[in-house]
C-alpha cells in the first residue's frame, strides 16, 4: 500500500506541557463562571464558617465547581472531584486545588439557603449588563424524579393490612413465649422471642408514622379539592342564572374525605410523592418543579418546588419568589393547568396581567382563530373563565401567550435533555428546593454566557 499515514506519538504527548490559557480561550464558560463568582457578595457563606479550625478551601472554589458542574451536566460530587483532575475546565475553576467529594457534597448541603441569594445576585448582574429587562414572563412546571425508589413505598391499603398482620404476629409471639416458659412447647434455639417482638414493634411504629402522614395529606387534599369543587359549583350557578338554564356537562362530583387505598408513602424520601409521569402512563416518585422565565432573555427569574401533583397551587409561591430588586413583569403566560379564580386574583394582587389558558389547546385552529376574530366583550357579570377566554382571543393576549411555548417549555427541556438533570441528588423538600435553585442558577450562568459572548 503506497498511502502514507501520520502516526500518533503517545509518549511525547504524555510529556507535553499544557498551558490552560491556551486551552481555554477568553470566552470559555469556565473563565466566565470564575469571573461571575468574583463579582458576588459571599459574606453570608463566609459567615457560616467557624472562626477556628484547619485551613479550609475557599468558598469561591467550591461554588465554582458546583456552578460549572451543574452547567455542564456533572451533578455528582464524586464525578466533580474526578473532573478536577481530568478536565481542563474544572482544573481552572478549581484553581489547582482538588477538593474531595465529601467536601463538595457537605458544602452543597450546608449552603443551599444561601444559593437563593446568589441566584438573585447573578440576575442583578445580568440586569446591570443590559441582558435582563424584565417584561413579560412565562410560568410552567414539570415533574422531576426524587432520589427514592417505588420499591421502598407502601400504599395506605397495604399499610392497614400490614398493621393487622404484625399485631397478630406480636400476639402469637407473646403466646409462644408464655407457652415456652411453662414448658408446653419447645422453640428453636436460634429463635429469640423478645427480639422478634421488638422488630415487629419497630415496624409498627414506622407504619404508624406513615399512616399519620397519609392521613394528614388526605386532609390537605380534601381542603384543596373542596375549594376546587366549590369554585366549579359557583361557575355553574353563574351560568345557570345568566342563561336561565342548566349548563351542559356532568355535575361536579364532591370530593371524598379521608385517605385512599392507593395513597403512597415512601420510606426513602417521605416528602416526595407518587405522581404520573409526563412522558408515559406510569407513576413514580417525583417533586413538582416550577420556573418563571423572562420571555425576552430566556433567563429564569423565579423558582419554586413542591410535592403537589398538579400546578393549581404553584403560581403564588413562584411569584412570591420573584425578587423585587429585579423589577415587576407586566404580564404572565401560563397553561390551563394553572387556571383558577384564585390564581387570577394572585396575579392581580402582584400587579401582573395574567394570560392563563382556559382549556387544552386544539391541534387544529378553528376558522375564527385563523381569521383573527376576537370573542365578544364579556359583560360585567361574566365568569372569570369567560373573561379570560376573551383576553386570550385579543391580539395582545395571543401574542403574549404564544411565546409561552418557545420560552419556558424550551428552558425546562434544556435542563432535562441538554444538561441532563432528571433526578435530584438530595432528599427532603427543603434540600431539593435548594438543589432546584442551584440547577436554575447554573442554567442562567450558561444562558448569560451565551448572551454576553454572542
Amino acid at each position: 500500500m503506497s498511502r502514507k499515514f501520520r502516526m500518533p506519538d503517545y509518549e511525547t504527548t504524555l510529556s507535553t506541557p499544557i498551558q490552560l490559557g491556551d486551552a481555554l480561550p477568553a470566552e470559555h464558560l469556565a473563565r466566565f463562571v470564575v469571573d461571575i463568582i468574583s463579582q458576588l457578595d459571599l459574606s453570608k457563606i463566609y459567615a457560616g464558617y467557624a472562626e477556628r479550625g484547619g485551613e479550609a478551601i475557599a468558598p469561591e472554589v467550591l461554588l465554582g465547581l458546583l456552578f460549572y458542574g451543574y452547567a455542564t451536566g456533572e451533578f455528582s460530587s464524586r464525578r466533580i472531584e474526578k473532573a478536577s483532575y481530568e478536565n481542563l475546565g474544572f482544573r481552572y475553576v478549581a484553581g489547582g486545588l482538588h477538593p474531595d467529594h465529601d467536601t463538595i457534597a457537605n458544602f452543597r448541603a450546608t449552603f443551599l439557603v444561601e444559593l437563593e441569594d446568589l441566584f438573585v445576585q447573578i440576575l442583578i448582574l445580568a440586569k446591570l449588563a443590559g441582558k435582563l429587562k424584565l417584561g413579560n414572563i412565562s410560568l410552567d412546571g414539570s415533574k422531576m424524579h426524587a432520589d427514592a425508589s417505588k420499591s421502598h413505598a407502601v400504599s395506605y391499603g397495604r399499610l392497614i393490612a400490614m398493621e393487622a398482620e404484625l399485631r397478630a404476629e406480636v400476639g402469637k409471639l407473646i403466646e409462644w413465649g408464655e407457652s415456652a416458659d411453662q414448658g408446653d412447647i419447645r422453640l428453636p434455639e436460634d429463635l429469640v422471642v423478645q427480639d422478634e417482638i421488638t422488630l415487629r414493634k419497630e415496624r409498627l411504629e414506622n407504619l404508624a408514622q406513615a399512616k399519620a402522614v397519609l392521613e394528614a395529606r388526605a386532609k390537605e387534599r380534601y381542603a384543596v379539592e373542596k375549594a376546587e369543587y366549590d369554585e366549579k359549583v359557583r361557575e355553574r350557578e353563574a351560568k345557570t342564572r345568566k342563561h336561565r338554564k342548566r349548563p351542559r356537562g356532568r355535575e361536579p362530583k364532591p370530593p371524598e374525605a379521608g385517605p385512599r387505598d392507593k395513597d403512597q408513602y415512601n420510606f426513602t424520601d417521605p416528602e416526595s410523592r407518587i405522581m404520573k409521569n409526563s412522558t408515559n402512563d406510569g407513576f413514580d416518585q417525583h417533586y413538582n418543579v416550577q420556573a418563571a422565565v423572562d420571555q425576552d432573555s430566556l433567563l429564569i427569574v423565579a423558582t419554586s418546588l413542591s410535592n403537589h401533583p398538579n400546578d393549581k397551587r404553584e403560581a403564588e409561591p413562584t411569584l412570591d419568589a420573584l425578587a423585587p430588586r429585579l423589577g415587576k413583569p407586566s404580564a404572565a403566560a401560563l397553561d390551563n393547568g394553572f387556571f383558577s379564580e384564585h390564581n387570577i386574583l394572585v396575579f392581580e394582587k402582584h400587579g401582573i396581567e395574567p394570560y392563563i389558558a382556559t382549556g387544552r389547546e386544539a391541534h387544529r385552529k378553528d376558522l375564527n382563530t385563523l381569521l383573527g376574530s376576537t370573542l365578544p366583550v364579556p359583560p360585567n357579570d361574566a365568569t372569570p373563565l369567560e373573561k379570560m377566554a376573551y383576553k386570550l382571543s385579543t391580539q395582545i393576549g395571543q401574542a403574549i401567550y404564544r411565546l409561552r411555548k418557545c420560552t419556558v417549555e424550551p428552558v425546562i427541556g434544556i435542563i432535562k435533555e441538554i444538561l441532563g438533570f432528571r433526578q435530584f441528588s438530595l432528599r427532603g423538600l427543603k434540600k431539593v428546593t435548594g438543589e432546584w435553585c442551584l440547577v436554575c442558577l447554573a442554567f442562567n450562568l450558561k444562558r448569560l454566557h451565551i448572551l454576553m459572548t454572542t
